[in-house]
């Protein structure tokens, strides 16, 4: 049974401003597209979800883990047609989350089926112990 993160920031995170539109895009992140999360405890794993319809897992999406921030990127790209329409988004699709605490990046899993990108963390359920730092002497 999957449950809810009930931690919630009172502000977006940081780094989930990246996926704002309109005016509060960075001009340095056009191009670039949002993407769509759930995420969840599942037992001992926190595990993050998008919708990346249309791309191939091997070649157009990459998952990297660097200091504590999981980061999914995507590339989806247009056909080429005459006449019509689309409301489709392509170009190059970005999402940063920062992991919580107690996270094991070293067993990270990755697994894309039926259009949905699904990442799993080990979190440790023991919280950090308190303990006291020793303090060297210059002298």
């Amino acid at each position: 049974m999957a449950i809810m993160r009930e931690m919630r920031r009172p502000w977006p995170e940081l780094f989930d401003w990246d996926n704002l539109p309109g005016p509060f895009t960075w001009p340095l992140r056009e191009g670039r597209h949002g993407m769509r999360i759930e995420d969840f405890i599942e037992g001992d794993r926190y595990v993050v979800r998008t919708e990346i319809p249309g791309v191939d897992p091997e070649k157009d999406i990459t998952v990297d883990i660097d200091q504590g921030v999981l980061t999914i990127h995507a590339e989806r790209e247009a056909r080429r047609t005459e006449g019509g329409r689309s409301e489709f988004s392509y170009g190059s699709f970005v999402r940063r989350v920062a992991l919580p605490e107690g996270a094991d990046d070293s067993a990270v899993k990755a697994k894309y089926e039926a259009g949905i990108l699904e990442v799993s963390v080990p979190i440790s359920s023991k919280p950090a112990e308190a303990r006291r730092i020793p303090i060297e002497s210059g002298s």
